[in-house]
């Protein structure tokens, strides 16, 4: 998701985000400054590692700019997700992304257990030289 406007909110939005789409926080959101090489390219950026996979965002308030990131392989509603990020943040203008990922993961152990054994045996046949 991108923002033609905000950034000053904060990337804390990031923990409360996946709570509200329902997803599983392990860890307390991490933020960071960012000073660039121009002033105007300062921004923080924050991380929450969700059981499900992660969310980031990254704001450059002097641009009034914000890039969210909301990665999964559990199935969610990403048009609540932008629009709860849009009323945070303040935002105009947005760019909503959206890719199916996560479609190989395997939903039980016994069928994960299979993949595994069967690229170990891929991974592990040599193959023959190729001659020119």
């Amino acid at each position: 998701m991108r923002s033609a406007r905000g950034g000053g909110a904060g990337p804390g939005i990031a923990a409360s985000t996946g709570t509200r789409i329902g997803m599983t926080k392990i860890m307390p959101p991490y933020v960071f400054k960012y000073s660039g090489v121009k002033p105007e390219d300062w921004g923080l950026s924050g991380f929450v590692l969700i059981a499900e996979s992660h969310i980031s965002i990254h704001t450059f308030p002097e641009k009034n700019f914000v890039s969210a990131d909301i990665f999964s392989c559990k199935t969610f509603d990403f048009g609540f997700a932008g629009e709860y990020l849009k009323d945070a943040f303040g935002m105009e203008k947005v760019e909503c992304n959206v890719l199916d990922r996560g479609t190989e993961f395997p939903k039980d152990l016994n069928g994960a257990a299979g993949m595994v054994r069967a690229e170990r045996r891929r991974v592990a046949r040599p193959t023959a030289p190729r001659h020119a």
